[in-house]
C-alpha cells in the first residue's frame, strides 16, 4: 500500500490525493507541515532530499517525489491516463505546461497570499509579475477549453487534475475568474466526477486514527 507525505492545504499534495480518489486506490495518509519544517527534518530529507511534498512511498525504501510524476506512476494502466501515443502526448504537454506556467504563478501567489501569515507584505515585489503571468496561464486554457470538454483524450485524465489543483484555488488569491466561462465550466466537469474529493476531505472518524488510512471512497 502507498504511503504518501502530503500537506492538506498543498495544491501539489491535492493533485495526488485527488487522483488516488478518482481511482479509488487506498494509501496511508502522512500530513507533513512545510510551513513548519516538517519537511527539512532530517527523517524526511532522507526520504527526499528536496524536502518537498507531495512525496509517494510505492515500496519499502523507495519513494518518488514531484506531483506530476506521481500523478503518471498512479495514473499509468487506469483510465486517467490516455492508452494513444498523441492523447497520451499531449496530457504531457498540458502538465509540463501546468509546472512552468500556472504553478509558478497561480500556485505561489495561493502559498503567499492565502498559506502565509503576513505573505503578501514579503512578496509585494512579485504580485504584479504572478498576476500577469498567472492571467497568461489563465487564458491560455480558456482558449483551449472553448472547443474542448477536457485537456487531453475527450476525457478526464491525470491532465485535468494537474491544472485543476491550483486553478481551482485562484479567486482565493486575488484572480478574478469571472472571465473565464470555460474554465469555470470546466471546474464544475471536474467537480462532478465519480470519486472527487475536495482539497479540504479528511479521512473519516471511522478511519483509524494512527495510519489515517484512506481507502474505498
Amino acid at each position: 500500500m502507498y504511503k504518501l507525505y502530503s500537506m492538506q492545504r498543498s495544491g501539489n499534495s491535492y493533485k495526488v490525493r485527488l487522483a488516488l480518489a478518482v481511482l479509488n486506490t487506498p494509501y496511508e495518509a502522512i500530513e507533513i507541515d512545510i510551513l513548519r519544517g516538517e519537511s527539512r527534518t532530517p527523517d524526511f530529507l532522507a526520504k527526499n532530499p528536496s524536502g518537498q511534498v507531495p512525496l509517494l512511498e510505492v515500496a519499502e525504501g523507495r519513494h518518488l517525489a514531484e506531483s506530476n510524476a506521481i500523478l503518471w506512476y498512479v495514473a499509468v494502466g487506469t483510465p486517467l491516463a490516455p492508452e494513444s501515443r498523441i492523447d497520451r502526448a499531449e496530457a504531457l504537454q498540458w502538465m509540463f505546461f501546468e509546472q512552468h506556467a500556472l504553478e509558478p504563478n497561480i500556485g505561489a501567489a495561493y502559498f503567499w497570499l492565502s498559506l502565509v501569515k503576513g505573505g503578501r507584505d514579503l512578496q509585494t515585489h512579485a504580485l504584479e509579475d504572478w498576476m500577469e503571468r498567472g492571467y497568461a496561464a489563465l487564458q491560455v486554457m480558456e482558449n483551449h477549453l472553448k472547443d474542448h470538454a477536457y485537456f487531453a483524450a475527450g476525457q478526464l485524465t491525470v491532465a485535468d487534475i494537474a491544472l485543476y489543483g491550483y486553478t481551482h484555488v485562484a479567486d482565493r488569491c486575488d484572480f478574478d475568474l469571472t472571465t473565464f466561462p470555460s474554465i469555470r465550466a470546466w471546474l464544475k466537469r471536474v467537480e462532478q466526477s465519480p470519486g472527487f474529493v475536495s482539497m479540504d476531505w479528511q479521512p473519516g472518524p471511522e478511519a483509524e486514527p494512527q495510519a489515517r488510512l484512506v481507502a474505498g471512497l
